[in-house]
This record gives C-alpha cells, structure tokens and sequence, in this order.
C-alpha cells in the first residue's frame, strides 16, 4: 500500500511538472497575442531581432510583386492622355523618291507649207529625278472629340488610380492576414509540441504504475493512444507553420524572421458604429470611386461616338521640291508649295457609326448599374465584416473563461487522482481540453487581428498613410506629370 501511494504521489508530481511546461509555454504564446497596445499605441516586442507586423506589411508593399505589376498598368494607362492631346497638334509626314529613267524624246518643230520640208528635234538621255515632299496636317473642328477623347482618357486615369488602391488594400489586408497566420501556427506548435511532450511524461508514468501493479494494461493503452494522436496533432502542427511560411515569403516577398512581435487590432482606425463604417465605405472605398469613374468613361465614349457624325475641317500645307523632270531634258529643278482647307462632311457610312453610338449608350447604362452593385457589394462587405469583429470578440471573452474553467479542472482532477479517486484517462481528458482551449484563444486572437484590419479594408482606409506606416508611398501622379505633356520620346522616365 506504502508502494501504491508513493507511486501516485511521484506521478502527481510528474504530471504537474508536464502540465507545468505546457501551460508556460501556452501562457507565453497567448499572453503576447492578447497583449495590451501599449501607450504609444504599439505593443511591447518579445525580443531583439523580432519581425513586427509593419515591417510585414512595409515589405509587403515595396516587393510584392502583384502591387508592382498593378503600378505598372497604372503608369501604362497614363500614357493614353498624351495620345488623345496628339489629336490638338499636327501630323507631319515627309516623302522622298528617286527615279532613273531613259527619255527618248522626238519633236516636229516646223509643218510641210509651200513644199517646205517638216524638221524634227530629237531629244534623248538618261535623266535621274529627286523629289522631296512634306506634308503637314491640322486638324480645326472634328466635332469636339479630341476635348472628349482627352477628357475620357483621363477618366481611365483616375480609373486606374482607385484600381490601384483596391491593389493595395488587398495586398496589405493579405500581409497582415500571413503575419498572424504564422504567428498563430507557431502558437499552436509550441502548444502541440509541448503537449506531446506531457504525454511522453505520463506514458512513462503510466507504465511505472503499471508494473508496480497500481493500474492495468488499459491504462497504459489509452496514454499511448493519446500520445500518438499528440503526435499526429504536432505533425499537423509543424505543416501547418510550414504553409504558413511559404505564404508568408508570397505575400510579403522576404522569408520571415525567425520570431514575430505580437500585433495589436486597429480598430482605432476605423468609425465606431457600424453605420459610421457603411458610410465611410461607400465614399471612400476604392471599388466605389473606380465604378463613379468608369461612368464618366462611359458617357465621354456616347459623346465621341456622336462626334464622329460631325463634319471635319483641316488645314493641309504641302512643300514639294524636285530636281529634274521626267517631261523634259530641259527641266532642271522646280519647287511647289500649296496650302488648303479641307472640309470633310460624313453622310453615310454604311450605318456603323449609329450602331456604335447606340453601343456606348447600353454600356453608359451598364456601368451605371455596375455603381449600383458596388455600393450595395461594399456595404454588404463591410457589415459582414463588422459583425466577424464582433464575433471574434466575443470568442475571445468565452475562450478566455473556457482557458481558466480548463485550468482549474485540471488542477482539481489531478489532485483527485493522487488520491485514487480520478482514472488516468480522466488526467488526459483533463489535459487535452485544456490544450484545446488554449488552440481555441490563440485562435480567437488571431482572428480578432486579421478581423480588425479586414473591417479597415472593408471601409476603403487600409493604406499605409492611415496605418502609419515609415514608408515612402507611391505617388502616381509623378509618373502622369512626367510623360502628359510630352510632344516625343521612346523612353519612360525612369530611363528604359
């Protein structure tokens, strides 16, 4: 009996001692989840060399190479308001031409009167003719579709630029959902590994007793069953992390750190009401102002189709110069110089230009409703995402009181079971619950930061300004200042 009370004693203490390692390391792992922003506004890092969330999303938005190629798509589409001005300036084309040909040229110079004899002239040789040519056009009244062309294509433009922000948005809410997806794996790692590592305690444990005869060979069955199914969850685990980290490198475009600092929610960056978020959303939110643009584009395309029923008035000037002629040997050079006005009246062209109008005016009607269904998709996005803010929330609160009710069972049943009152597997139950509690808050803290931002993202203001990021932002206006204007040139401004 001495025996049996000493080995439940040493097993006690062992199991403590496990359970001790497990809920450290748990208590670490969610402690700086649920960390608390400190007073400027940021939480305390967990140690030298530790990757924070704005390091994440800065990387995110210098390297990730979705964002880069959408900038670049922007600065392309800058370049159709210097094609639609071109319409303003004139064209000028140039002709040259050389021409050898071989003249064998025969003239009567007198008749055959009163029996006078005709006299002919005979001329022949090779002449070479150079002609040179310049052309140039200006284009006075073609129904106002050069204002309209231009005035389109700076709507696309501006078009671009809200498309853009929806590209950051995304690749920003992206980052901070990999940085807590790895932070989160890596919690629940330690988690599993460390309870693998009670369940290799108290397998031994367990098999101690069993030879000293305190417990039967059922016992021991059910902690190496427990084990093994530990040790699939810790496989799980560690493939889970490795997911995590190769979503990590995708979406912010550098390996990450070997640790991360815990991130705080932001939800002092975003209205405080539910309505106050819709609001802002349908002003601000980028999908909104891209579909506002898209129908200013639409109804400059009904106003340049109607142009194209307008009558076109042009300047022409001509300047020909030759040397040489292919009439006469004679002819040494001869110079030509013309200017015109053109009036061009369209009557009738086969219909087309009706059809294209009547085209542009069911796509004007298109992207009207394209708006409507952008504000009613924005609001619909926003208020779910309000409501998983406050689910997750809400989740914390049940987790946290599930961790404590956890703990305490566990206590209770391991103290019942140094006394014989408690089976081993009531110890592992007691264990493995306590373990899922703690999954289940580190997951909740999870999904309460990756909510927080979404609900930002959702109201349109996920963007390095209002986040705060120490990062030079990209301006496309720069790029569009650079090439408006330019009369010529084949190379971009950055020198390709």
């Amino acid at each position: 009996m001495l025996r049996g009370t000493r080995g439940r004693a040493a097993i006690a203490r062992g199991a403590r001692i496990a359970a001790f390692a497990v809920s450290a390391a748990a208590a670490l792992w969610v402690a700086s989840l649920a960390a608390e922003p400190a007073a400027n506004g940021r939480l305390v890092g967990t140690g030298a060399g530790s990757g924070t969330m704005d390091e994440a999303l800065i990387q995110s938005y210098q390297n990730n190479p979705q964002l880069n190629s959408q900038r670049s798509a922007t600065r392309a589409i800058d370049e159709n308001v210097p094609t639609a001005l071109a319409g303003y300036r004139p064209r000028v084309s140039g002709t040259a031409s050389l021409t050898d040909q071989y003249l064998d040229q025969l003239t009567r110079t007198t008749g055959t009167t009163a029996g006078i004899p005709a006299t002919y002239t005979q001329a022949k040789g090779s002449i070479a003719v150079q002609s040179y040519g310049l052309t140039a056009t200006q284009t006075l009244y073609n129904g106002f579709q050069t204002a309209t062309r231009t005035r389109q294509a700076e709507g696309q433009v501006f078009s671009a630029r809200e498309t853009l922000r929806t590209t950051e948005q995304n690749v920003l809410l992206s980052a901070a959902t990999a940085y807590m997806n790895l932070l989160q794996t890596a919690a629940i790692l330690e988690l599993q590994r460390s309870n693998v590592n009670v369940l290799e305690v108290t397998l031994r444990q367990t098999r101690d007793r069993f030879t000293a005869g305190e417990v039967t060979r059922t016992d021991v069955a059910q902690a190496e069953s427990r084990l093994s199914g530990g040790r699939s969850q810790l496989s799980l685990a560690e493939s889970n992390y490795v997911t995590a980290q190769a979503q990590y490198l995708q979406v912010i475009g550098v390996p990450p750190p070997a640790r991360l600092a815990p991130a705080p929610p932001v939800d002092r960056l975003s209205p405080r009401t539910l309505d106050g978020a819709i609001a802002r959303g349908r002003t601000e939110h980028p999908l909104i102002t891209t579909a506002m643009y898209n129908v200013d584009i639409a109804l400059q395309q009904v106003k340049i189709a109607e142009g194209a029923l307008a009558p076109t008035v042009a300047a022409v000037g001509n300047v020909q110069k030759n040397f040489g002629s292919t009439q006469s040997l004679a002819v040494l050079e001869t110079l030509q110089a013309s200017i015109a006005a053109q009036l061009t009246v369209p009557i009738y062209q086969g219909g087309a230009e009706y059809s294209a109008i009547r085209q542009a005016k069911e796509t004007l009607g298109q992207r009207r409703l394209d708006l409507d269904t952008a504000r009613d998709q924005v609001q619909a996005t926003v208020t779910q995402a309000w409501g998983q803010l406050d689910a997750a929330k809400a989740q914390i609160d049940a987790t946290q009181s599930q961790v404590t009710a956890a703990e305490v069972a566990l206590n209770g049943v391991r103290e019942e079971a140094r006394v014989g009152q408690r089976t081993t597997l009531d110890v592992l139950n007691a264990q493995q619950d306590l373990v899922n509690a703690r999954v289940a808050l580190v997951t909740a803290q999870r999904d309460r930061v990756v909510a927080s931002y979404t609900v930002l993202a959702a109201t349109g203001a996920l963007s390095p300004q209002i986040l705060g990021l120490k990062i030079e932002v990209y301006d496309p206006v720069t790029h569009y200042q650079q090439v408006r204007d330019a009369w010529g040139g084949v190379r971009v401004p950055d020198g390709r």
